[in-house]
């Protein structure tokens, strides 16, 4: 049985990619900051579907978290197939609105970590020739939109680029970009969700099921729809200044408040 490590297990995308593994039979590692939580969805996974659930309570925002999930990645005697770099956060507040500490650990939770646990990953995986890492990024990385936007543009491109290194070798790197996906993301940043029309929503385990079959196919990049897959060619006409003006005007309009 293959093994696969997901971050921001608890809730969201990354409980849909736990209820998906684990009832394909892949035993799992499950990273967050919420030991209880934890606990509760380990229990679950493994009474319904007979796999082994491993608890790491890790703060990716903090240095002591992602070297404890480094460290987890890089054991030789209990490797990890997949990782699902999953964690991550929104802040509520237009540039210069949100504190500097607020927006470098976005920063630390979505570039660094993501770089680091990517990398201790892959090494391991590329030593035995097989494996894959799914980073999660946004639809937000496709548009001139804040700090977020701007963080989840790095994962795509940092994904892109290590595939591209590692071709050949085994390991598969994907970025999952989802748009608008029914989650705690919202409620945990304190933002309002009433503005956005019931169209845009997404279902996590669909995204997860879309994500896992591209990831299969090789793709680098999955836009996990095809109504976002539609908006983001039409943004590709538009030309980039007047972009910038649109996206923000549409945020205000649509995004959360």
């Amino acid at each position: 049985m293959t093994t696969a490590l997901i971050t921001g297990a608890t809730a969201g995308i990354g409980a849909a990619f736990g209820r998906r593994l684990a009832a394909d039979g892949h035993n799992l590692v499950l990273v967050a900051r919420d030991t209880k939580r934890l606990r509760e969805q380990a229990t679950e996974l493994h009474d319904r579907h007979g796999i082994e659930a491993e608890v790491l309570t890790a703060d990716l925002a903090t240095e002591g978290g992602i070297e404890s999930v480094e460290k987890r990645l890089a054991d030789p005697r209990n490797p990890v197939d997949l990782l699902v770099n999953n964690a991550g956060f929104g802040n509520k507040g237009r540039y210069l609105e949100v504190s500097m500490a607020d927006e470098l650990t976005m920063l630390k939770v979505h570039c660094e970590a993501v770089l680091r646990l990517t990398s201790a990953a892959a090494a391991s995986m590329r030593e035995r020739g097989r494996g894959g890492v799914v980073n999660v990024a946004s639809v937000a990385a496709f548009v001139p939109r804040g700090t977020y936007g701007a963080s989840k543009a790095w994962v795509v491109q940092f994904t892109q680029g290590a595939a591209k290194d590692l071709a050949g070798s085994g390991v598969r790197l994907m970025a999952l970009c989802p748009g608008f996906v029914r989650t705690e993301f919202h409620q945990r940043a304190g933002m309002g969700t009433d503005n956005i029309p019931s169209w845009m929503w997404l279902d996590a385990d669909k995204v997860v099921a879309t994500a896992l079959a591209d990831l299969a196919r090789g793709k680098q990049v999955s836009i996990p729809d095809a109504r976002y897959k539609t908006l983001l060619g039409a943004a590709k006409l538009v030309p980039r200044n007047l972009l910038g003006g649109i996206t923000s005007k549409t945020g205000r309009k649509y995004g959360p408040q």
